[in-house]
């Protein structure tokens, strides 16, 4: 299969290449897609992409004129996909329901631990050689009550490392009609007022933007701690920031913004106009930001490409079924399409 891979990174092509095996005609570049690039996807079978590229309907209708015919991308969410124009063309879609759920929960916790003894503030005094502990005071995290909002591989692997500290962890998910073992599942309501700390694992819906809104967040205890690996959209930043203003919210940790798009993946230091709302996040004190990359371990690499290669593989076959027997390609299409369905439905 003929197969052009965009928005790659230099830490991507090794994991990816040994993942090939040299099975498809794989072409890996940098640029991200957009209605510029997508003329090196000319002859290709399939695209591989990020949650960084554009696949706008204006996209797909240029990558369907040059005969694309599959869209795979490196990401669990996929959000930012058109499927209806990918549906329209009769382009067929995968992603990559579930990798090292370990990854994103460990940065999550990471984030919480690094927000709660202030270990910015302390390194960078360390730097300077002022080795005082003024304002450095933070809290255990033994016996508070830790939210989930999300239950499935990677907000239930987090609700297990919470508990190892000795946390009460509460459940919300709206797709669950029961609680796990350790984890009792409660309505949203009841989440965001009993949690001292709340962490984001829901995919991005018309349903979940916007969730973490002024509404919400009036539910919230008094200097909450709110983390968010998932996606930017799930908070409204500009509510998020009046209630950083007022004290509300004591601590934020993201590893997603909601306008990240354009930005995160990318240099910018150079450039003298920079997002205003961003700036403000990044100059509290109580706000630890890290460029979206809680999936950014060697294992999490691995399984990506692992994935991402055996979609294409499954294409590959439904496609040399096609060109074999028409019988076999009505049986070949009827798994595949069960395999891309089970994917993309795995997110609400």
């Amino acid at each position: 299969m003929k197969v052009v891979a965009y928005s790659i990174k230099p830490f991507e092509k090794e994991s990816l290449i040994r993942a090939n095996q040299k099975k498809h005609d794989i072409t890996l570049i940098s640029n991200a897609l957009s209605k510029e690039t997508a003329v090196f996807a000319e002859g290709k079978d399939a695209v591989v992409i990020f949650s960084n590229d554009d696949a706008s309907a204006e996209v797909i209708d240029k990558l369907a004129g040059f005969g694309v015919k599959y869209i795979a991308t490196r990401t669990t969410g996929t959000d930012h996909i058109d499927k209806e124009a990918a549906d329209r063309h009769g382009i067929k879609l995968a992603n990559v329901p579930s990798y090292s759920p370990h990854a994103i929960a460990e940065h999550a916790v990471a984030l919480t631990l690094a927000l709660n003894r202030r270990l910015i503030k302390a390194c960078d005094h360390g730097r300077n050689f002022d080795f005082r502990n003024d304002d450095l005071i933070g809290f255990n995290l033994y016996g508070k009550t830790v939210g989930i909002v999300g239950m499935g591989h990677i907000g239930l692997t987090t609700a297990t490392i919470f508990k190892g500290f000795g946390c009460k962890v509460l459940g919300y998910d709206a797709n669950l009609g029961i609680g796990h073992d350790h984890v009792p599942l409660v309505s949203l309501e009841e989440l965001l007022s009993q949690s001292d700390i709340i962490s984001l694992h829901v995919p991005l819906t018309e349903q979940t933007r916007g969730m973490i809104n002024k509404s919400a967040i009036k539910q919230m205890k008094d200097g909450v701690m709110i983390i968010n690996t998932a996606r930017g959209a799930l908070i409204n930043t500009t509510d998020m920031l009046n209630a950083l203003d007022s004290g509300k919210v004591g601590y934020l940790g993201l590893d997603v913004y909601e306008f990240e798009k354009g930005l995160f993946f990318q240099n910018h230091q150079n450039e003298k106009n920079k997002d205003e709302l961003l700036k403000r996040l990044i100059d509290n004190p109580n706000v630890l930001i890290t460029p979206h990359q809680a999936y950014l371990t060697n294992e999490a690499l691995e399984e990506l490409s692992a994935q991402t290669i055996k979609n294409l593989d499954l294409w590959q076959e439904e496609k040399r079924s096609y060109d074999t027997s028409e019988k076999n390609h009505v049986e070949k299409t009827k798994t595949q399409a069960t395999i891309s369905k089970d994917n993309t439905n795995i997110l609400p």
